[in-house]
Order: C-alpha cells, then sequence, then structure tokens
C-alpha cells in the first residue's frame, strides 16, 4: 500500500495524547472490572469494557460507570442498550486492528499490488471470530438460566449475528480505510496518527452498524449487548 500521507503535522500531538488518554483508560477500566464483586459480570463482557476504551478513550469511563449496573436508572429507562449495543463489535474490531494489520504488513500480502485490500479482509475475518467468540460464551454462561426459565425467544445463529454486525460495521470502517488511502491521508500503520484515524473508524463503523446492532439485538443476539 502507498503510505505517502497528507496528515496535518498538528495532528500528530493530537494523535498521541488520544492514545495515551486510551490506554490509561483501558488499564483503569481493566482495574475496574477486577474489583466488581466476583461473578457480577461476565469474563467476555468485562473485556469489551475495557477493549471500548481502545478507541472511546475516556468515554468508556464514563459509560462503564454510568450503564454498568443493570439496576441504575439510566439502564432502567433503556438508555443503555442504546448506548452499548455496538461495543462487542468495536471492541472485536479494536483487537483485530492491533493483530491483523501488524500481520498484513510483515507478511506483505497484496491484492492488486495494495495492502489494504488484505487488511480490510484480515481485519473483517479476525472481528468475525472475535465477536463468535463473545456470543458462544455468553451463551454457554447463559444456558442454566434459559433452562429455568422454560422457553424463551429463539436467538439469531452466532455466526450470522457476527457477520452482520462486521459488514455493517464495515461499511464505516472500510469506506474510511479506503477514503484515506485514495486521497493520500494513511500514514504508516508505524505512526500514531495511523491508529488515531484507525479510531475514528471504529466509531464510523458504530454508526453504521447501529441499524444492524439495534435489528440482532430485537432478536436476542448477545454478540450485541453487553
Amino acid at each position: 500500500m502507498d503510505m505517502t500521507s497528507r496528515v496535518p503535522d498538528w495532528l500528530t500531538p493530537v494523535a498521541w495524547t488520544y492514545i495515551a488518554a486510551s490506554l490509561v483508560s483501558a488499564a483503569y477500566l481493566g482495574w475496574a472490572v477486577s474489583r466488581l464483586p466476583r461473578g457480577s459480570m461476565h469474563p467476555a463482557t468485562a473485556l469489551v469494557w475495557i477493549t471500548s476504551a481502545l478507541y472511546l478513550g475516556p468515554a468508556a469511563v464514563v459509560l462503564f460507570h454510568r450503564y454498568r449496573d443493570p439496576s441504575s436508572t439510566a439502564a432502567r429507562a433503556g438508555a443503555g442498550p442504546a448506548a452499548l449495543g455496538g461495543l462487542p463489535g468495536g471492541g472485536a474490531s479494536a483487537l483485530a486492528h492491533l493483530v491483523g494489520v501488524p500481520l498484513v504488513i510483515a507478511s506483505g500480502l497484496t491484492i492488486a499490488g495494495i495492502d489494504l485490500w488484505v487488511m480490510i479482509l484480515v481485519i473483517g475475518a479476525l472481528a468475525i471470530l472475535l465477536l463468535l467468540v463473545y456470543e458462544l460464551a455468553l451463551t454457554r454462561s447463559a444456558q442454566a438460566s434459559r433452562a429455568a426459565e422454560g422457553r424463551s425467544r429463539v436467538a439469531v445463529p452466532a455466526v450470522v449475528a457476527a457477520v452482520l454486525t462486521v459488514l455493517a460495521f464495515d461499511v464505516g470502517m472500510g469506506g474510511w480505510m479506503l477514503l484515506l488511502h485514495f486521497n493520500a491521508f494513511m500514514p504508516p500503520a508505524t505512526e500514531g496518527t495511523f491508529w488515531f484515524l484507525m479510531q475514528i473508524g471504529i466509531l464510523l463503523g458504530l454508526l453504521t452498524a447501529y441499524p444492524a446492532v439495534a435489528w440482532l439485538a430485537g432478536r436476542g443476539s448477545r454478540a450485541v449487548a453487553t
């Protein structure tokens, strides 16, 4: 991929400041979930909260303290699901970027001489896998309670939920990457501005995935709920 960049110099300090704030926020959330009473939060959900800070930064800390308790006023009012439904997909994308981008660069693989296409495919595949693992983990832990409650709504199959979520997410995330690349605004992956721009892409992905997330949540999918 041609990494020639037209990104302005002033974005570099902004990028590193936000990245530092995101890492500090993730570390704080890791500490915060470790302080919760044992069994009060599923490990997969705890990981979603921690990874949400990788792109939301300090805003993830605010959301965590406001919505993590389902008995809270905000959660009872229904604000929680609307605010949190896309976090599993966002976290999966963040982790997929951290793994997929270095992997593609190290492999040297390209499609039509451009490694961006490979990045999008690899990141998408990893995100689907991570969402699938998340769905299955929560489904397994909920089996006992579902049996006790009797017949419940049939959830959308985990793999379908993961694929639909990632495809909708990639409209924003993948579209952003293509826009940056073909307008020469894509910096090298070794620069902080690259990862900052990917954080923005994840936020755009949350917006384009929202309709699919809302539909899947209504169908009972666990891959779009914390």
